[in-house]
């Protein structure tokens, strides 16, 4: 039984990856000026699209497009720049609400801030 669902898991595989296997590039373009400014683009014939556009070292952004092997599409938006990588999508995960009990907490803690005691010494 073992063999026929490994047999069976195989096959699943190499049909699938056809799509990816046999894709092609159907446009793509790249641009780098002196002042470091550049732009690229690209996309295959398996639904992925790629754009992104900056200055380099200090800024990028872009957006990539895709199907997931279930047909859905996945579009990711981003930017890079001093404030670090900016990721955005449907498809990332999103951090849980904050508990009531954590806002009483930190609402707490701000408005009764530490008092701050002398500093003893012990010679």
């Amino acid at each position: 039984m073992f063999k026929l669902f490994v047999f069976c898991a195989l096959i699943v595989a190499i049909t699938a990856d056809h799509i990816d296997r046999d894709a092609r590039v159907l446009d793509q373009r790249s641009e780098v000026n002196p002042d470091g400014t550049y732009q690229y683009s690209y996309q295959t014939s398996n639904g992925i699209a790629v754009q992104e556009n900056g200055v380099g070292g200090h800024l990028s952004q872009g957006v990539a497009q895709w199907y997931t092997p279930e047909g859905t599409p996945i579009t990711l938006q981003w930017r890079a720049d001093e404030n670090g990588y900016q990721p955005s999508g449907d498809h990332l995960p999103t951090p849980p609400p904050v508990p009531s009990h954590v806002l009483r907490a930190l609402e707490w803690i701000r408005t009764h801030p530490q008092r701050e005691e002398p500093v003893r010494r012990f010679f």
